[in-house]
Order: structure tokens, then sequence, then C-alpha cells
């Protein structure tokens, strides 16, 4: 599995409770994540594009060009007359960041898809600055990197998505060796959708 993540900031909190050879093995996995993630950005390491989270249990891959940091999750600051797919603020590098539940943006019940990950393995996944729209988006897990090159390509949906046609953000669909469907997920498309600007009511 390549998994990863850059040596500038720790994105993995670990419980006090937890022991010594947990944390050093956590540890360990954000420091390769993190600097996989560098490799990859500068394209040192070729055909390695895509980051594998789970998000409102699905498995999605995200372009690593279209996002910034892996972080814990922070205190939220509700919005009042938000939408409810719009969390909130948080603080992360002293920038206030919008945090997005991108499952109940398409449509899927609060907390859909919790049971994939513990609170302790959720992160926000910030989104690069140049798609200009200052946001992350909560993630139930993080996969590590993943190649969609690698993987073939799934002509319909019908399959994963069954109730309702994939946004246009969200129709590139592929399996990999092992059977697992992944959902290629544009966010330069999603920050482009109108619905997705108007956070408030």
């Amino acid at each position: 599995m390549d998994d990863a993540a850059p040596d500038h900031y720790d994105p993995i909190t670990v419980p006090a409770n937890a022991g010594g050879e947990r944390r050093n093995r956590l540890r360990q996995y954000q420091v390769q994540l993190l600097e996989r993630m560098q490799a990859a950005k500068s394209g040192a390491a070729i055909g390695v594009r895509e980051l594998g989270v789970v998000i409102g249990g699905r498995h999605c891959l995200l372009d690593l060009t279209q996002i910034g940091e892996i972080v814990t999750p922070q205190l939220v600051a509700p919005v009042p007359l938000a939408r409810d797919w719009y969390l909130g603020l948080t603080n992360i590098r002293g920038d206030l960041t919008g945090v997005i539940d991108l499952a109940r943006y398409r449509g899927c019940a609060p907390g859909a898809g919790a049971t994939a990950g513990t609170a302790g393995e959720r992160r926000l996944i910030t989104f690069s600055p140049k798609l200009g729209f200052n946001c992350a988006l909560l993630a139930e897990r993080v996969l590590g990197l993943r190649k969609s090159s690698e993987m073939a390509t799934v002509a319909t949906a019908a399959t994963v998505e069954p109730q309702a046609d994939a946004p246009a953000w969200a129709s590139r669909r592929c399996v990999d060796t092992q059977g697992q469907h992944w959902e290629l997920l544009d966010l330069a498309q999603l920050v482009r959708e109108p619905r997705f600007l108007l956070v408030g009511f």
C-alpha cells in the first residue's frame, strides 16, 4: 500500500492513552504519507496522483494537486443560518476555514459512513489555495496514496450510486485489483457548482 504525508506539520494527534508502540507506528505512517504526498506533488512519484479517503462511507480519490493539508479535526464554530452540510468555521494555522460535510451535501443522512472510522481516525482535508476556496472536507478515514492509473475504469455508476445520477465532479469511477470501487472527486468542479457556493439560507 502506498501510504502517505510534508514534514513541516503533524497531521496525526495520538490519543493520550495510546501505547508507545502504537504512537510510533502512527507517527511513522504520518511521516511517510506526508513525504510521499510532497514527492507526488513535485512530480517525483510518477503515477501517484491521488489520496484515498473515506467520505460518507464511500471510498474516494482526491487529486493531490487540488488538496492542501491533512489535519486533525479542530473545534468548529457553527455559522448561523448555514446549510446543514456547512459545519462551520475552524482555525487551521491561523486561517478561518469552512468545514464541509460532503456526505450531507450529497443528500446522505447525518452521520452517514460514521462506522467507517472512529473519531480518532477522522481528518480534515484542506483545499489547495489555487482553488480559491478556503475550506476543508471532513473525511472519516485517510487510506493513503493510490494510483488510479493502475485501476480499471468503471463504465457506469449504476451499481455504486443507483439512487441518483452522479454529479459532474464525482462522475468518474474505477475499481482496484481487490475489487474495491473508488470515486474520483474533482474539487475544481465542485467549487464551481452554484449550490456549493450558497452556504447560507
